[in-house]
């Protein structure tokens, strides 16, 4: 790190520009929703743990899925909170690029995650038989641990493609955390190279990803329809839709965001859309799955029986 960049030690997040007591409005709302994020995504995964009926590969990777998106709220809503009540007071430059390089390992895993969900669909629904013999443990395990490291390698190029770069004051980052393309405007260096490796890396953990999923829901459509039972038939969409809204949730806003080219003029809506995507999206997929899964219902209902009789 050379150049003007030693000098640099703190960063201003702009958040959001709205008065006092509008600050104070969010800050009770979000502290709400950041609380139902943790105990839905809790609920998830102690309701997964706990039953035994639970321990399969579908609900293996909603359980990664559930890990990723309480680091999600716990990377950026705290940080966001700080802001609301203390607007002046700054980041430190290695907690920005800390903050920034965990969102983005989050980031590239939930896509990864996404895309082992939507197989192991394919292969219980479109090749039954073969299930229990393709979605092994050590298949689940391997898959699993290698969208995580897929996830923070991608990050890491990110990140050391940054850090060598010098930045120009004044240095306020005009977003609610230190998002990377919010960051690179601050650059007094030609960013291009950074530019075209976040184009790229949207590309390839979002837009090849989104249509593998895709090809996917087209075999497993065309699979359900083929069902003869309608218990069966049902209970197969019942999954199978609660995934498609998590899926269509989350690639929707980050294909907008970073597919969309916004260098030039970074868009504001862009800022909300994030907003949705790092603190809604993680509160909703607790609830999404719960509400259109029986089986998550069903071992809730028995917990809270069991819970009242002991």
């Amino acid at each position: 790190m050379g150049g003007n960049q030693t000098s640099i030690t703190k960063f201003l997040l702009l958040g959001f520009p709205v008065g006092p007591r509008i600050q104070m409005l969010l800050f009770g709302l979000f502290s709400l929703f950041y609380i139902f994020t943790l105990l839905g995504n809790g609920t998830i995964l102690g309701l997964i743990s706990l039953d035994s009926r639970l321990h399969t590969p579908m609900y293996f990777f909603l359980s990664h899925l559930a890990v990723v998106d309480i680091a999600y709220a716990c990377n950026t809503v705290p940080q966001m909170l700080v802001n609301l009540l203390h607007p002046a007071k700054p980041i430190s430059f290695a907690g920005c690029m800390t903050q920034m390089f965990l969102f983005l390992s989050f980031a590239h895993t939930e896509c990864l995650l996404l895309v082992l969900r939507s197989y192991d669909r394919y292969v219980a629904i479109c090749h039954p038989l073969q299930y229990s013999t393709i979605m092994t443990w050590k298949v689940c395990i391997t898959l699993a641990l290698t969208s995580w490291t897929l996830g923070v390698l991608l990050a890491v190029v990110h990140l050391m493609l940054l850090l060598p770069l010098s930045f120009c004051g004044p240095q306020k980052v005009n977003h609610f955390f230190c998002e990377i393309t919010a960051v690179l405007k601050l650059a007094c260096v030609d960013t291009h190279i950074n530019e075209v490796m976040v184009l790229a890396g949207a590309l390839s953990v979002l837009v090849g990803p989104f249509f593998s999923i895709v090809i996917s829901y087209v075999h497993i459509l065309c699979a359900i329809l083929k069902i003869q039972s309608g218990e069966g038939r049902q209970k197969a969409f019942s999954i199978c839709s609660s995934h498609l809204c998590v899926v269509g949730l989350f690639y929707g806003t980050a294909i907008i965001m970073y597919v969309e080219p916004q260098y030039e003029s970074p868009k504001k809506k862009n800022k909300y859309l994030l907003l949705f995507h790092s603190l809604f999206n993680p509160m909703l997929n607790p609830l999404i799955y719960s509400l259109r899964n029986k089986e998550v219902q069903g071992v809730l209902k028995r917990m809270l029986v069991k819970g009242r009789t002991s």
